[in-house]
């Protein structure tokens, strides 16, 4: 989900009509998205900091999937991939205060992606240890779909791999349904964005969207992936989540277009399907598109975590395209 703010520069104008409609609304997604109301949070500033060009940058897959507008229900879909599997869930369900700070738990996951995604390669690995620090503390058990109590721990290589994935596949995902195109196509994506599961751990994430597809697969043919009343539980919360009453008009719309984008087989283990009129199903991606057409009018056409990297850039003599 892209984490935009503004300059936070006070202006000297009285707001327009149409500012005075639109203000309240930017000013959520930004609370929604990184925190603040206004201005740009310090992480954020940080990443103009360091000595090295990152481990991608402008032109990259990597930069066109994460700089759009299709991160906000890819953001979605990726929680609902990650709740069919069980020691996935059962960590978020021991050890997570989604319930009680969602919002708090997203601005944590959006600094971590746009760390890796813009900082320095020093700020990238920095904060991926971090969070593998974090893991260590989540284990626990769980009753898989035959009743047998299984041990987990979040740094479990299974548990990496398929986390890692459920956020490749649905960033993907949802950028081919709503983003530019991606340069070097979709494999690009996801072998550029293995870096990212390399740095927490993964061991040999797939770099082709084959790949990628193969080993989502194997969790499913192995019988690993199952529904239970946790599963339904994380769908009811991300079907309502406790966004700002301003929020809450919009929302709909764009979870029923991150539902779209679900493999059938995802969809039928949720037990999710599009709205529908008896047999017909409405269309859900174009009112998807034309929700995050309006939202990138307000919140700008680049992450501000962009243009950081770039300042750092052009500061280590890194001639970028504009």
């Amino acid at each position: 989900m892209p984490a935009t703010a503004s300059s936070g520069a006070p202006s000297t104008d009285a707001p327009s009509g149409l500012a005075r409609v639109t203000e309240p609304i930017r000013s959520r997604l930004h609370y929604t998205f990184n925190g603040q109301r206004t201005g740009t949070p310090e992480w954020v500033s940080d990443l103009e900091k360091g000595d090295d060009p990152g481990f991608f940058g402008p032109g990259s897959a990597v930069w066109a999937v994460h700089g759009g507008m299709s991160t906000i229900p890819a953001g979605v879909r990726a929680l609902l991939v990650q709740a069919l599997h069980p020691g996935a869930l059962a960590g978020v369900h021991d050890h997570s205060r989604y319930r009680e700070d969602p919002l708090g738990r997203l601005a944590g996951t959006i600094r971590w992606i746009f760390t890796v995604s813009y900082g320095s390669q020093e700020a990238a690995t920095h904060a991926s240890n971090w969070v593998l620090r974090l893991h260590e503390k989540v284990s626990g058990s769980y009753d898989d779909r035959h009743g047998v109590s299984r041990d987990y721990k979040a740094n479990d290589p299974d548990l990496l791999a398929w986390v890692h994935m459920a956020f490749a596949d649905s960033f993907l995902a949802a950028a081919m349904a709503w983003g530019d195109p991606i340069p070097g196509g979709p494999d690009a994506y996801v072998r550029e964005w293995a870096k990212a599961g390399e740095l927490m751990g993964v061991q040999d994430p797939p770099r082709s969207v084959a790949q990628m597809q193969a080993q989502l697969a194997a969790f499913d043919d192995a019988g690993t992936l199952e529904r239970s009343a946790r599963t339904d539980d994380v769908v009811k919360f991300l079907r309502r989540p406790p966004l700002f009453p301003v929020l809450r008009a919009g929302y709909p719309v764009l979870f029923n277009g991150a539902v779209s984008t679900l493999s059938p087989r995802h969809r039928e283990l949720l037990g999710l399907r599009a709205p529908h009129v008896g047999p017909l199903d409405l269309p859900t991606r174009a009112p998807a598109g034309a929700m995050l057409a309006g939202i990138g009018a307000l919140l700008g056409p680049e992450p501000v975590a962009a243009k950081h990297a770039r300042l750092r850039r052009a500061r280590l003599g890194i001639a970028d395209p504009a």
